[in-house]
C-alpha cells in the first residue's frame, strides 16, 4: 500500500528582512513541521497548504519544493506502507497562529539559527534535512 502525505516548512519575514520558522509540537512531544495524508482529488500542494491551515492556523503561499522524504512503517491493519511525505517552503500570508489541540500540542515561532537548534535536538532526524533545505533557500546558514 502506498501514503501520500505532504506539509510543509513556514516562514514569516518581520520587520523588512527578519525571518522566523515555525515548528510545531507533536501529540508525542517531539519537534515537527505540519503535515498530513492527501485527500482525493488533491495535488501535494494543496494537501500542504491545507494541513498547515488546518494545523496551525495559518494560510501560505509555496515558495520551492523542499524535498520528499520516502520510508516504510508497519500498520496494524494495513501491513506494511511506503510512505511519501512531499515537503514545501511556505511563506505564512494571513490566518492566526492557533495549534489544532487534536493533532498538535502546541505551535510555535522561532528564529532560524534556534528552529534549527530545536530541530537537531528534539525533531526526527529525517527531518533534519528538511529544515535544512529550507534554510538553505532562504539563505540562512546553519
Amino acid at each position: 500500500m502506498k501514503e501520500i502525505s505532504a506539509g510543509g516548512v513556514v516562514f514569516q519575514r518581520l520587520d523588512g528582512d527578519r525571518l522566523q520558522i515555525q515548528l510545531i509540537q507533536d501529540r508525542y512531544g517531539k519537534t515537527s513541521l505540519p503535515k498530513g495524508k492527501r485527500e482525493p482529488g488533491e495535488t501535494v500542494e494543496q494537501t500542504a497548504l491545507r494541513e498547515i491551515r488546518e494545523e496551525t492556523g495559518l494560510t501560505g503561499r509555496i515558495v520551492a519544493k523542499i524535498d520528499l522524504i520516502k520510508y516504510t512503517y508497519k500498520h496494524e491493519t494495513k501491513g506494511m506502507v511506503d510512505k511519501e511525505v512531499h515537503y514545501f517552503l511556505v511563506e505564512a500570508t494571513g490566518g492566526r497562529l492557533q495549534a489544532q489541540v487534536e493533532e498538535i500540542r502546541g505551535v510555535e515561532w522561532f528564529e532560524p539559527q534556534e528552529a534549527w537548534r530545536r530541530q537537531r535536538k528534539s525533531g526526527y532526524s529525517n527531518n533534519n534535512r528538511i529544515v535544512a533545505g529550507a534554510l538553505r533557500l532562504l539563505g540562512i546558514r546553519r
